[in-house]
């Protein structure tokens, strides 16, 4: 076999590897109306293998390249969705704004060796279709690459874009007061609604509070409401992990008020959360 043939031969395979691997990508679509402007409601799911995904969000109108949303007949489209990481091809039909029909995903084979530049390395064929899908671009790459966060890496960079953990997040986050370096809390702030507004409310109460704890105060509701409350009945110096344990075991303002109308009035935080742990009233 000679090395032209061979070449030849091998470009074809290749060729036909790839095209056999988009060929796995596909899946449908959904499309309804959406209560924010501008955007719509958009779900794509997939099956392969015995296994199967779905994600539905709303996207902005701007993202479906040859979409037209005016027409309100019933008619069929054919739209893209340009991403960094390959191209997702759909077609189906629309009524009103509300439709659906299948979906085709190209990769784009530059990506991953893009992405691997920059340090973000083990991107599959399904990681890249998951980037593809929540625009995981190379711009923002190196936008959180340039945060000099602690732990990012492929999977984490996935997950900011997923919960919406962006630079104008981070450096917010850090006008509050946090540190904001760690990739792990600031997914759980997003997670658990730990925002500027809030840290900032902590802070102007004189609660030290870590990133942890702040996590913990959304998770265990103590608000800074809560904190105003129990300030109001003369714990104006109560420390982060009291008010957790408050609100862990019910200690609320209208259980110490009620204490306080029966003469119990000079009970400390730990006192008070030890009457409620043994269930008295």
């Amino acid at each position: 076999m000679s090395k032209i043939f061979f070449a030849v031969l091998l470009t074809c395979l290749l060729n036909l590897s790839s095209a056999c691997a988009a060929e796995d990508f596909r899946g449908s679509w959904t499309m309804m109306p959406s209560s924010e402007a501008s955007q719509v409601r958009f779900g794509m799911s997939r099956r392969w293998n015995g296994n199967s995904s779905q994600h539905e969000s709303d996207w902005p109108v701007s993202a479906f390249q040859g979409l037209d949303l005016a027409q309100k007949a019933r008619h069929d489209v054919q739209f893209t969705v340009a991403r960094d990481a390959g191209v997702i091809r759909c077609e189906g039909y629309l009524k009103e704004g509300e439709g659906a029909g299948v979906f085709h995903f190209t990769p784009d084979s530059k990506y991953v060796q893009a992405m691997d530049a920059l340090g973000f390395d083990g991107i599959d064929d399904e990681k890249q279709f998951a980037m593809a899908l929540h625009d995981v671009s190379l711009e923002f790459a190196r936008a959180m690459k340039a945060e000099k966060l602690d732990g990012l890496d492929t999977d984490k960079l996935l997950a900011f874009r997923i919960f919406n953990v962006d630079s104008k997040f981070i450096r917010e986050m850090r006008g509050a007061g946090l540190t904001a370096t760690d990739v792990d809390k600031l997914i759980a702030f997003r997670i658990h609604g730990v925002t500027p507004e809030m840290v900032r409310a902590v802070r102007k109460a004189n609660i030290k509070a870590s990133e942890d704890q702040l996590i913990a105060f959304r998770i265990h509701g103590v608000t800074p409401e809560f904190i105003e409350s129990v300030g109001k009945l003369g714990f104006n110096h109560a420390e982060a992990d009291q008010l957790v344990a408050m609100r862990i075991h019910g200690v609320t303002p209208e259980y110490i008020a009620g204490l306080k109308s029966r003469g119990m009035k000079d009970l400390s935080i730990d006192q008070l959360v030890n009457l409620r742990i043994h269930g008295i009233n």
